[in-house]
């Protein structure tokens, strides 16, 4: 469930916040309230909260005064609510990056839309970020592969085939070739490779393949079909098929994901 802290100095609003919306339903929680800026601040810090729910005018501090200080630390999204339908406020909330400005008295079914959003945008968010972490986790696993030596392994031919992997891997390559090149059946050098690496052939060259198309995506930048061909994929419907069964999204998913990770 998603976090709700409420700051609101006006008690009665404040605990109508926490005990009218039908939090459960849109997945929420209130996970604590205050009566003003710093109080809200000080929960902020040690609550974590996903979205803040506060008022502009308190006293000892206000709510946009609380947001600039928490600005950058952590991230929540935010919804700010005033009695005052002033244009300036909005400007500054604006700035401060919140996400909706409601003006009381609340509209419990607008406030329900809102959350609804946020909390939307945030799953979106996470199974962006989770995306993103498992394609650098298999950019890191497979680029950080040193090519193999004949020495890597007991068996020649193995470290053979990864070095030819890691040299020739945007070429048009097949395991009958390299057999063929190094004198051995491609059955024989298949089933050495698959009890070397633990995978046959194929998958390590897709995989490798992969990762070289996620470090032409996401370092260098460039066009999604470019990328393709640049790592050895002639097809791109294959391409986009093999992308998606080891990255879990579209060569085209990935490539939004990565222009908004920061959110």
């Amino acid at each position: 469930m998603f976090k709700i802290l409420i700051v609101e100095d006006e008690e009665l609003i404040r605990k109508g916040l926490v005990y009218l919306p039908p939090w459960g339903q849109l997945d929420c929680s209130v996970a604590g309230e205050a009566s003003d800026g710093a109080e809200g601040l000080a929960l902020i810090d040690t609550l974590h909260p996903d979205i803040v729910i506060c008022d502009i005018r308190m006293p000892v501090m206000d709510g946009l005064q609380m947001l600039e200080l928490s600005a950058g630390k952590y991230n929540f999204n935010t919804i700010l609510l005033s009695g005052y339908s002033d244009f300036e406020y909005a400007k500054k909330a604006i700035h401060l990056g919140v996400n909706d400005y409601l003006l009381k008295p609340v509209d419990f079914e607008e406030l329900s839309a809102s959350i609804r959003k946020l909390t939307s945008i945030r799953r979106e968010n996470e199974q962006q970020a989770l995306r993103l972490k498992q394609a650098q986790a298999l950019l890191k696993k497979e680029s950080l592969m040193p090519p193999a030596s004949t020495a890597s392994f007991s068996d020649p031919y193995s470290g053979r085939l990864l070095q030819i992997i890691a040299e020739r891997f945007d070429q048009r390559i097949t395991l009958s070739e390299i057999g063929h090149e190094l004198g051995i059946s491609p059955s024989y050098l298949n089933g050495k490779f698959k009890t070397a690496t633990g995978c046959t052939f194929n998958t390590y060259l897709n995989r490798y393949r992969i990762a070289k198309a996620i470090e032409f995506l996401s370092i260098h930048q460039l066009r999604v079909r470019d990328a393709a061909e640049k790592a050895g994929f002639y097809d791109y419907k294959y391409f986009v098929k093999v992308f998606k069964k080891y990255v879990g999204c579209t060569p085209s998913q990935f490539v939004e994901e990565m222009d908004h990770s920061d959110l």
